[in-house]
């Protein structure tokens, strides 16, 4: 017989994190924990609101199918029982992990994916004005993947600010959906300009058929436009990239079928996070290596991370001991 525990954990950010919709001073996660003999696993999520999630929305569907996990549901009879989401993440997770400390595996043994070697990955600014943005590019400017929030009007100018603030980094931009159809070209001249590499959702997801047109050396690549293996066939054909985040995709198991179909489309991966702690970046892991972007430095944005936390050396996550 197993046991569950939930938890609701808040973890300060080092400063503020904004975005195009808002800004935050900490991260509040949802945590499964799994217990089954003398093994144990823990899953981490973060709702978010863009999605229909809150707090008390995933602690109420993880509480729906407690019973089921406590019984002994399996990851796969999961997908079945929960929709993509947050709250499935955490269980899937937990699961996961459950499985790696009772057989003595590690994750990437059970997933069949390469071990992990030493991954670069991306540094985020939050969104600010101009001036503000510079001085943060400054700060990180020797991080070698800057990942820059933009917020529609003035992003030209934001951009150039960095560029001059980090000459050396490449850099990468998520606008979070704040672009709009008659801007769509200003911003993305901008972007060549200083040498983007991806554009992460630029217009609103059911709202970028500006994008049909558009002739970029820039990947354009789908964040809020994409959730799990299932949407990857609606998936417009002007996004040459996709996000796979596991809060999108409700859990690893899920995540690994949408990569492997992602990567028969041709498509680029980018391996993506909500703001969270080690704990939920560390399966993530088993997505990342061959991912053309990495995007996992949750840990990095906070004022503290998890003991036993994932091994950082300046931008690169160091291979698991």
């Amino acid at each position: 017989m197993r046991t569950l525990d939930i938890a609701v954990e808040c973890w300060p950010i080092a400063g503020t994190f904004t975005i195009s919709r808002g800004s935050r001073t900490e991260a509040v996660v949802v945590v499964v924990r799994v217990r089954e003999g003398e093994h144990a696993g823990e899953g981490e999520c973060v709702p978010y609101a863009r999605y229909g999630e809150s707090i008390d929305s995933v602690v109420a569907q993880i509480e729906a199918v407690a019973p089921q996990i406590r019984g002994g549901l399996s990851r796969h009879a999961l997908v079945h029982a929960l929709p993509a989401g947050a709250a499935r993440n955490a269980i899937d997770c937990a699961l996961w992990d459950l499985e790696a400390n009772a057989t003595g595996k590690a994750l990437y043994q059970l997933a069949g994916t390469p071990v992990p070697t030493r991954l670069l990955t991306a540094y985020t600014l939050s969104l600010g004005d101009p001036q503000t943005m510079f001085e943060a590019a400054v700060k990180a400017a020797a991080r070698p993947l800057l990942k820059i929030k933009l917020g529609g009007k003035g992003d030209p100018e934001r951009l150039a600010a960095i560029r001059r603030g980090a000459p050396h980094a490449r850099l990468i931009v998520d606008a979070n959906e704040a672009w709009r159809p008659e801007t769509l070209a200003t911003n993305l001249a901008a972007c060549v300009a200083v040498g983007v590499e991806l554009v992460e959702q630029p217009l609103p997801a059911g709202e970028d058929g500006a994008l049909a047109g558009v002739t970029t050396q820039i990947a354009i690549c789908a964040d809020e436009s994409i959730h799990d293996h299932a949407s990857l066939a609606h998936l417009p054909p002007w996004y040459s990239a996709i996000n796979i985040k596991l809060d999108k995709t409700g859990g690893l198991t899920d995540a690994l079928q949408l990569l492997n179909a992602a990567r028969e489309r041709g498509l680029k991966i980018m391996v993506g996070c909500m703001l969270g702690t080690s704990l939920a970046m560390r399966p993530a892991l088993a997505l990342a290596e061959g991912a053309e972007f990495v995007d996992l430095d949750g840990p990095l944005l906070l004022a503290k991370d998890r003991d036993n936390a994932l091994r950082f050396d300046g931008s690169y996550i160091l291979p698991p001991n």
